[in-house]
């Protein structure tokens, strides 16, 4: 069992160090954390990327009551965020990522990069004559959660609200206060979206089918009539999954990938100067410091053997994307941002049946962010000393990213 610290102001603020620990150690570790609750981390590339396509791990927390009840589900028989295809396992999870993945072709979401555009813009525009800013509340907030109020069809007033609902529902760390936060923020979202599919049940054109629907809750308010595909709980979770996911994600890429930016003047003196560079650049800061630390849990159906250590039986595993993303067995000199990296097969987004459906959607928003800010502030900076940046974990370190990121023009 690994002693390490993984709560540690010190470890949130740069957790790579001690993931190079563990992962010299072994590609696996036992980790007794709060509530006495036991887990096992997967840290090297080769058995963590194996592990997020092994059926026999399982994503339904309903095998274990005491993660069910840690991680704050919205009742007592359903995972985080309720039902939902990050929660499911086939052939459940195929049928919920089918009715969805309709709303996040390469297709759909290119045609979306006008609009995102125009959003990022007027963001832009009101930072224009500052000098100083807080880029988390001026643009990385702001811009993913409106695209994904407009995709999903929900009033953009709305998204501060859900700004902090999200918060409550990813509220670290394993306490039963979290919990009770946890609980709560799942509640608020579940009053209102039970309440907004309602109206839009009420106002939606039954005529049209799926794919001509204008948003994507009214598609799938239409689909769900079909019991055999989506149930209420369903849909209930599926937008709830959306929204959080849709945005808390691409908010941390944002904020995660300009601080590497400022922190490596010479990659983003490159990346100004060969703004052709924009897409692998994107890629290598999902690799570099993604907005993931550590996927979902997972929970073995049996007895699992991964890089020689047996997971028993009903244990919670947890695969430290942000460690194996950094495995030197993989990438070559891991520890360097290098936007030219050509040979970046990471795990930001997972692998295998849960890879990311919005992994489109976060692309694009990333390549209209940081190729727009960068375009139009060319002498952004830094507005604090490194060392007085202050992180935000979601969950059991699921999600990390800044609490606020100062800079400077």
């Amino acid at each position: 069992m690994t002693t390490a610290d993984l709560t540690s102001e010190v470890f949130q603020a740069n957790p790579y160090p001690s993931y190079a620990l563990l992962r010299e150690e072994g590609p696996v570790h036992r980790v007794k954390g709060a509530m006495g609750l036991e887990s096992w981390l997967i840290t090297r590339y080769e058995e963590a990327r194996a592990a997020l396509n092994d059926p026999r791990l399982s994503k339904d927390v309903r095998l274990s009551p005491e993660w069910l009840h840690a991680l704050g589900a919205g009742s007592e028989d359903e995972g985080p965020l309720g039902r939902n295809m990050l929660n499911s396992d086939p052939p459940d999870h195929t049928r919920l990522r089918r009715l969805v993945s309709k709303g996040f072709t390469r297709r759909r979401v290119e045609d979306l990069r006008p609009r995102v555009q125009e959003i990022a813009d007027g963001y832009l525009d009101e930072m224009s004559g500052k000098s100083e800013v807080d880029l988390m509340t001026a643009l990385a907030f702001p811009l993913p959660i409106t695209v994904i109020c407009e995709l999903l069809g929900i009033p953009a007033d709305d998204r501060d609200e859900f700004g902090n609902w999200t918060r409550m529902a990813l509220s670290p760390p394993l306490t039963e206060e979290a919990v009770r936060d946890r609980r709560l923020g799942n509640e608020n979202m579940d009053r209102y979206v039970i309440d907004l599919i309602a109206r839009i049940r009420s106002e939606v054109d039954p005529v049209l089918g799926h794919d001509d629907q204008p948003d994507l809750i009214r598609a799938m308010v239409v689909s769900s009539g079909d019991q055999d595909r989506l149930s209420e709980r369903e849909l209930l979770g599926s937008i709830k999954l959306m929204l959080v996911a849709g945005h808390k994600t691409t908010v941390n890429l944002i904020g995660n990938g300009v601080l590497a930016l400022l922190r490596h003047p010479d990659q983003l003196r490159l990346l100004r100067e060969r703004p052709d560079l924009l897409p692998s650049a994107i890629e290598e800061m999902l690799r570099y410091d993604g907005s993931v630390e550590r996927a979902t849990m997972r929970f073995a159906t049996e007895d699992v053997e991964i890089g020689g250590v047996t997971i028993p039986a009903g244990g919670a595993v947890s695969i430290v994307l942000a460690a194996a993303n950094r495995s030197p067995d993989r990438f070559a000199d891991p520890d360097r941002l290098d936007i030219t990296r050509k040979d970046n097969p990471h795990l930001a987004f997972g692998h295998g049946v849960h890879f990311c459906l919005g992994a489109p959607l976060a692309r694009l928003e990333g390549q209209v962010a940081f190729g727009s800010l960068l375009s139009r502030f060319p002498d952004i900076r830094l507005g604090c000393a490194p060392e007085e940046l202050r992180w935000a974990v979601g969950g059991p370190n699921i999600i990390r990213g800044l609490a606020a990121l100062p800079v400077t023009f």
